[in-house]
């Protein structure tokens, strides 16, 4: 498990413009797994910019479009590549909670973005009905590496987070106990030694709490023009 949490986190700088975290995906070839020509983005991008409320926005792909499986392996850190683990292998199966509508698009925008550092040491059982109350919305895995991608810093050793927008339904139509996260892989276990510091996006029972993990939300999603 990861250390103790220390006393005082960093707190990430702001996030990009969103002409240029158009450019970053396309850089990535996230365009291209979503199916998107590189000027879909590019024009998204540049009429959100001209919105007065999309100031420190996100600029995120729909899952439909790009799943974890396949955005997770271009997170970078330390020249490490981002990875899921192994007992994981039905991660794009984790979809939105009924409670987390997303805007009917290919491209969406987030808004108010939070880690939640407040909330470490929290449960996710705890935390959901919190985030609601506050009329905020938590992320989901495909949205946490869209943040991770374009802003590295938000992912901070003992200080990372959950993305608790997404859970995987039974047949039965429970749901699963897991509840996805993004942290930094301390290179033990199954994850190998090799991969010690890469990003890592892997889970948690919904029940735990840690220390290390914080919860991270957003005010909202809206497609252009909404």
């Amino acid at each position: 498990m990861p250390e103790t949490a220390s006393a005082t986190p960093v707190l990430p700088s702001s996030l990009p413009a969103l002409s240029a975290q158009a450019e970053r995906l396309i850089e990535l070839g996230v365009h291209e797994i979503a199916g998107l020509p590189a000027a879909e983005l590019r024009s998204f991008a540049e009429a959100a910019e001209d919105t007065a409320d999309c100031d420190g926005a996100l600029l995120a792909v729909h899952p439909d479009r790009a799943p974890a499986s396949a955005l997770a392996p271009l997170l970078r850190r330390d020249g490490k590549a981002g990875f899921i683990v192994v007992d994981m292998p039905d991660v794009d199966l984790f979809a939105p909670l009924d409670t987390v509508p997303l805007p009917d698009a290919p491209l969406y925008l987030l808004t108010g973005v939070d880690r939640g550092d407040r909330m470490a040491d929290w449960s996710p059982n705890e935390a959901l009905p919190a985030l609601t109350a506050e009329a905020r919305t938590p992320l989901l895995i495909t949205e946490g590496i869209h943040w991770v991608l374009q802003q590295p810093t938000v992912l901070e050793r003992n200080h990372c987070f959950m993305t608790i927008g997404s859970r995987l339904r039974k047949a039965n139509g429970a749901l699963d106990a897991r509840t996805p996260a993004i942290w930094i892989s301390n290179g033990t276990g199954r994850d190998g030694r090799e991969r010690r510091d890469a990003p890592k996006v892997g889970w948690c029972w919904a029940g735990n709490r840690h220390t290390w993990l914080g919860f991270a939300s957003a005010t909202g999603r809206r497609s252009q023009g909404s």
